[in-house]
């Protein structure tokens, strides 16, 4: 009773850590969109200040709440018996998704910028976002070329998925802190009349935006990071789910160390118990006999 009282609650906290997340970042885009057309004039692409502000949209929307969706893809358990080249497409596609709005924001930047005769690249947000887009950029090729297409062995594919993953988290991390530095530079420039400093609403409006930012991230790398949430191999899933186990997670999962270690304990329970039916079996077939 005990065992099955924690699957189910580790189970309850995965659900409402995941609704939690999901509601989070759904209202950051919102908020997005509110700044921009409440506070800022809304959205075009003539080359005006609206031509700019599909930057904070987009890179909202595109590389902080649909990265974060990506990154935790794996980790939905009911997921866990579908097969995983179709979770692999899931993720690689919305990470293309991620990536293509990330590129359109910045085309909305530099050409605001040329147009309205600003230097580009000056300051540490525009530094550290580019070096974001470069390295997610990269890290979506060799994420195709090894994990998803069928050539790179099977070793090469084991040793570099721990660095793949700590890419990925660092690069989500990168862009969360960046998005926080692109709006607060964003109000220090724009607002004069009250300025900044002097918190008028859009002011106050913006930073619970950047809140909200930060809440999100925090759910989904404390998601990403549990070690008991990984998505299992196949034959371990299909095992969980045929012997009707809840999606939650099991005992040997909540203490793994990585994806081996669960994988070689699901085995052993299912071939221990395939023992133990065997020698009932066995012995009622002795019973008969004698």
């Amino acid at each position: 009773a005990v065992y099955g009282a924690r699957k189910m609650e580790d189970y309850g906290r995965f659900l409402v850590l995941l609704a939690s997340a999901l509601l989070v970042g759904f209202v950051t885009v919102i908020f997005s969109l509110v700044w921009v057309f409440h506070y800022r004039e809304g959205l075009s692409w003539d080359g005006s200040a609206r031509e700019f502000n599909w930057h904070p949209v987009l890179i909202i929307t595109g590389f902080v709440f649909i990265q974060g969706i990506a990154i935790i893809v794996y980790r939905l358990p009911w997921t866990w018996k579908c097969s995983k080249l179709l979770m692999k497409f899931i993720h690689a596609g919305l990470n293309t998704i991620a990536m293509i709005l990330a590129i359109v924001s910045m085309v909305a930047v530099f050409e605001y910028h040329n147009i309205s005769s600003i230097p580009n690249m000056y300051s540490l947000h525009s530094w550290i976002g580019l070096t974001a887009v470069i390295f997610y950029s990269l890290q979506l090729f060799l994420g195709f070329a090894i994990f998803l297409l069928p050539f790179a062995p099977a070793p090469i594919r084991a040793a570099l998925m721990p660095i793949h993953v700590y890419s990925g988290l660092t690069i989500f991390a990168t862009v969360i802190a960046t998005a926080l530095m692109g709006i607060t530079e964003k109000l220090i420039f724009s607002l004069k009349n009250p300025p900044y400093k002097e918190s008028p609403p859009e002011a106050t409006f913006v930073n619970c935006l950047g809140f909200l930012l930060v809440i999100f991230g925090a759910l989904v790398l404390w998601m990403a990071s549990r070690p008991h949430w990984k998505r299992p191999s196949d034959q371990t899933a299909k095992v969980l789910w045929s012997t009707g186990e809840p999606p939650g997670g099991t005992e040997a999962e909540s203490t793994m160390t990585d994806g081996s270690n669960a994988d070689k304990s699901a085995l052993r329970i299912s071939s221990e118990a395939g023992r133990k039916q065997n020698l009932k079996a066995d012995e009622a077939g002795q019973r008969s006999t004698m």
